[in-house]
């Protein structure tokens, strides 16, 4: 194993020369085996293919050490590792089951406290990656080494770079027989990771991409971003909790299982499939289960079994072309009283699922206290306990009624559905238990039906002074004659502005934004209801009881809000807030319009709650 004299230089005395001798025992613990040497080739028309003694090779390959079994079952034919500690009984293992393996060696992360300004820390890194060379080199079930994950950050710091092309250049030199790969997380804005890769480092010869969601249009911004060799789709599966949409209180909306099947399908086919000839493949994420935001945000299987989900028969057949005789149930349908909404203690609530399987299907709702901190790649993470004194027993039983729980926080109701032949299904949807106002703050007791705008005269309870966005193109009327629903008059808005949004909030006390006290004491109501029809119809406004701003002194105890495509007809519509905390609603009543790129004209009438 050759020796670097920067190290030498660098650390003086017994010190270096014990790092030295360990390094060197490192690589001569290198097991027997002669190594099936792996190429990355071009024709002259830019055709790229890796090929595995002289043999094409696509890499259908998976993320992770478990089932290894099934992935050959399902067509797959490599793994990846992130790290090498591990790796010679992996190889052992993966080389008898006929897989080939991807050895990561694992960079340090600045945010980890790695720092790439520092030499010491830069050359026991170097001179531990190569002792992996030296002891798995010569392992026929070796496929390429991957040179990092994600250490990257913004991807603008050359001495990250420097890193890399020292250890893959290091690697070149002592096994010619396997490719050279490093793995970005994305491949930053406009490119530049990519870029860098291939100013800085060209002794790499794959770049490896962990993608999800961005993967559909990787290839495009690859060829934008001008990178020549070929990639790996390195990491894809759903999009993370990152990129998706949150409930007011940061809960990220995780697709069920069955959407997640279909989502893995979409990004194969579009990263990998559509460019044959420049990528080399891909590995899954993840052939296991693991705990990142949620306990099934990321598994392809059930957590702690080996129950597989839809994922994994979607990529069984992209890679072998046929699906698994036994199909998973698929989930045509969950709805539950408490999705994606603040519901009060201790609150009666429902849940129903509507699932097509074989076998004698079963059924396990359970609630969990739920993280809203942003995904944490944590390998230690674990999932909070279920709420065993809250979770109904499985059952046969597709439909369930829960309490809620008595503490105010953020918590997730998870469905897991099995079939008993290895089958399996999930979905969740997070859910925030309230604090009731105190006796002193609750609001007004109301008596409902409780009216916010009808024809019945008087004072209304709730001023409409609550005026948002581009405030100055908001034009209402509350005594329009134009087709009113009964009556002589109805209420006309208009918003004016072709552009940006607007919106009007119906408060008490008028003005205020939750600094002061008011407001009704709703409890017993089940919905609002309303009646609208647009102009012309097809106006998209979206309504709301409350709002969701828990931040203030004097909050909305309870909210919700519904889109609507309005046609030109009077139609009644309704808010459901079955379930919730309605005792101190200050913000009775709420319209937004946005993004119409056209003024709007809608009217409404008999606004209440009942």
């Amino acid at each position: 194993m050759p020796t670097d004299s920067r190290i030498l230089t660098l650390r003086g005395g017994a010190v270096t020369l014990l790092f030295l001798a360990l390094a060197v025992l490192a690589g001569a613990q290198e097991p027997s085996g002669t190594p099936v040497p792996v190429r990355v080739t071009r024709t002259p028309s830019n055709v790229w293919s890796l090929t595995r003694n002289g043999k094409p090779y696509f890499i259908r390959g998976a993320g992770g050490a478990d089932h290894l079994e099934l992935l050959v079952k399902s067509g797959g034919n490599s793994i990846r590792t992130w790290g090498a500690d591990e790796a010679g009984a992996l190889l052992d293992r993966a080389q008898k089951l006929g897989l080939t393996v991807t050895v990561g060696i694992w960079l340090g992360h600045k945010q980890h406290g790695f720092r790439y300004d520092d030499p010491k820390m830069v050359a026991e890194q170097r001179a531990k990656a190569k002792g992996y060379v030296a002891r798995f080199k010569n392992h026929p079930a070796l496929l390429m080494w991957a040179v990092g994950n994600e250490m990257e950050g913004d991807g603008r710091d050359p001495a990250v770079w420097k890193a890399v092309e020292e250890i893959a250049a290091d690697i070149r030199k002592a096994d010619p027989n396997h490719p050279t790969m490093t793995v970005i997380a994305e491949i930053g804005e406009g490119g530049i990771k990519a870029k860098e890769v291939a100013r800085l480092c060209p002794s790499i010869d794959i770049l490896g991409v962990n993608s999800y969601g961005g993967a559909p249009t990787l290839p495009k911004r690859l060829k934008d971003a001008g990178w020549s060799k070929p990639y790996v789709v390195t990491e894809f599966g759903p999009n993370g909790p990152w990129e998706v949409g949150k409930t007011a209180w940061g809960a990220a909306f995780e697709p069920n299982s069955t959407e997640k099947a279909a989502d893995y399908r979409m990004k194969y086919e579009r990263s990998v499939a559509a460019s044959s000839g420049w990528c080399l493949g891909s590995y899954v994420f993840l052939w296991s289960d693991k705990v990142e935001a949620t306990p099934t945000w990321f598994g392809m299987f059930l957590p702690g079994t080996k129950e597989r989900l839809g994922p994994v028969e979607e990529m069984a057949n992209l890679w072998s072309g046929k699906y698994p005789e036994q199909r998973v149930p698929v989930l045509k349908a969950v709805t539950t009283s408490v999705a994606n909404k603040e519901v009060a203690p201790d609150s009666s609530q429902t849940a129903q699922a509507t699932v097509i399987g074989a076998g004698s299907l079963r059924y396990r709702w359970e609630i969990r206290p739920d993280d809203t901190s942003p995904s944490r790649p944590d390998p230690g993470q674990v999932a909070p306990a279920a709420l065993t004194a809250l979770t109904p027993s499985e059952s046969g039983n597709p439909q369930v009624t829960f309490v809620a729980p008595d503490k105010p926080g953020a918590y997730r109701l998870y469905l897991y559905v099995r079939d008993g032949q290895g089958g399996a299904a999930t979905a969740n949807f997070p859910f925030f238990v309230r604090a009731s106002a105190t006796a002193s703050d609750a609001g007004t007791a109301a008596k409902l039906p409780f009216v916010l705008y009808g024809d019945a005269g008087g004072s209304e309870p709730y001023a409409p002074s609550g005026y948002m966005g581009n405030a100055g193109a908001i034009k209402m009327d509350p005594a329009c004659t134009e087709q009113p629903y009964r009556g002589k008059t109805c209420l006309r808005i208009a918003y004016t502005a072709p552009g940006e949004w607007g919106g009007v909030v119906w408060q008490n006390p008028a003005n205020d934004w939750g600094e002061m006290p008011g407001g009704y004491d709703l409890r017993g109501a089940t919905k609002l209801s309303f009646l609208a029809r647009g102009a012309k119809g097809g106006e998209k406004v979206e309504f709301q009881a409350g709002l969701p701003d828990r931040k203030t002194k004097y909050y909305d105890t309870g909210n919700g809000k519904r889109g609507i495509t309005l046609t030109s007809r009077w139609s009644r519509y309704e808010i459901d807030l079955r379930g919730q905390d309605l005792s101190r609603m200050k913000n009775g009543f709420v319209w937004v319009v946005a993004g119409t790129g056209k003024p709007v004209v809608f009217y409404l009438d008999d606004i209440r709650y009942e």
